[in-house]
């Protein structure tokens, strides 16, 4: 159950980072069909990869596409803030 849970949280940010690809992109999802099951995968993560899968099948509905985005690469997360201050509390 733990597992689930932490791909539940993985495949939420990889949704997230693939809307903010497809906005900048817009080819990219002309090439995806309407009503389409998308599914994330992870190069080389093939326990998630499985998991995800696994999940798209057991909520697909019958003759749904099913498009398998596959993420080759993945920058690192990064923080915005530029500057910060510490007080220690006396």
């Amino acid at each position: 159950m733990k597992r689930a849970k932490l791909y539940i949280e993985k495949n939420t940010m990889l949704v997230r980072e693939f809307d903010k690809y497809v906005l900048e992109h817009p080819e990219f999802a002309e090439q995806i069909p309407n009503n389409a099951l998308v599914v994330m995968q992870i190069e080389g993560d093939e326990e998630f990869n499985a998991w995800a899968r696994e999940a798209a099948q057991s909520i697909r509905e019958p003759d749904t596409p099913v498009v398998y985005v596959k993420i080759t690469e993945l920058k690192p997360v990064r923080s915005r803030i530029e500057k910060l201050k510490l007080e220690l509390a006396a």
